[in-house]
């Protein structure tokens, strides 16, 4: 019985450790032979920093990660990328600052590639960095992870000018792409949330929103045949646990747990939600005491309104 993959979201630890991995490569695969610029927004826990690691070992070419996945022998492993990666999620932005954090991930990079900036500005650095790294290295491609949680953390009435000073700094970041299109492969973001007013979505009128596309409405989440198939052990060990048949276990497992949709036709199970029945053998809410997006109540408890 394969281990869970228990707060695991790196594709490469995952793949190394032969943890449980419900193979979504087709739809990797799907999106990135485009070429394009994508944006796809999901709630929290529910595997887009997973994809997004995903495409970073896919175009740095790291072969032996996806053996034996429904892409491996469809991709070009010959032809490899410079990727840039970067996480919101991680940034320490409580403390620096948000224009502070952005400097100090942009000199990582910077650093771990070689490139020199001339400017302590985040904006010129973010746009010598694209430019620099596609001189050195060819077409960069780009991932960003929860671009939108410096304005979602400060959604309190009282730390409204925080989240529209964070908006402003957001926008002159990513105004950097409309003018470094060239030396771009891929682009992909994602968050839990659509502001209009961050550049990405009012400047530019190139990036293919994903979020309710039909074609990816079950990458996210499992099936009911994903969980079948990817799941049989852990499924025979919590009916011994719980002493109930398959039938009886699958039907509490979709009562608890299948309540996702984004085509109102496929019903998912939520990932969190699944790995940590397994691990813990009991029913209970786990996503929602872990992933709900808490700042959907805090507009909703005091009516906020405001413009982004």
């Amino acid at each position: 019985m394969k281990d869970l993959p228990i707060s695991i979201q790196t594709f490469k630890k995952m793949r190394e450790g032969d943890y449980v991995y419900v193979d979504k490569t087709k739809f990797v695969h799907d999106i990135v032979k485009n070429e394009g610029n994508y944006f796809l927004s999901r709630p929290r826990r529910f595997g887009k920093s997973l994809l997004i690691n995903t495409f970073k070992e896919l175009f740095l070419g790291n072969e032996e990660l996806f053996r034996g996945l429904w892409i491996h022998d469809k991709w070009d492993w010959s032809k490899t990328n410079p990727v840039i990666h970067l996480s919101f999620d991680k940034m320490s932005y409580d403390g620096l600052g948000l224009d502070g954090a952005i400097t100090h991930q942009l000199k990582v990079l910077a650093e771990e590639n070689n490139i020199q900036f001339s400017t302590n500005d985040y904006k010129t650095q973010f746009e010598e960095l694209l430019k620099k790294l596609f001189e050195k290295k060819g077409k960069v491609v780009l991932l960003i992870d929860e671009y939108d949680k410096p304005i979602i953390d400060y959604l309190e009435k009282e730390n409204l000018p925080q989240a529209k000073k964070n908006q402003k700094i957001m926008k002159n970041f990513y105004a950097v792409l409309k003018s470094s299109e060239a030396y771009l492969r891929f682009f992909f973001i994602t968050g839990v949330s659509k502001f209009s007013k961050v550049s990405i979505f009012s400047d530019l009128n190139h990036v293919d929103d994903l979020t309710l596309d039909k074609k990816y409405a079950t990458m996210f989440g499992y099936t009911q045949e994903e969980l079948e198939f990817y799941f049989e052990d852990h499924i025979q060990s919590v009916m011994k646990s719980l002493e109930l048949t398959r039938e009886d276990l699958l039907e509490r497992m979709r009562i608890w747990y299948d309540g996702y949709s984004w085509d109102g036709k496929n019903k998912l199970y939520n990932p969190y939600g699944i790995i940590h029945f397994f691990n813990k053998e009991t029913f209970h809410n786990f996503w929602f005491t872990s992933g709900m997006p808490t700042f959907l109540l805090k507009i909703m408890k005091q009516q906020l309104v405001f413009d982004f």
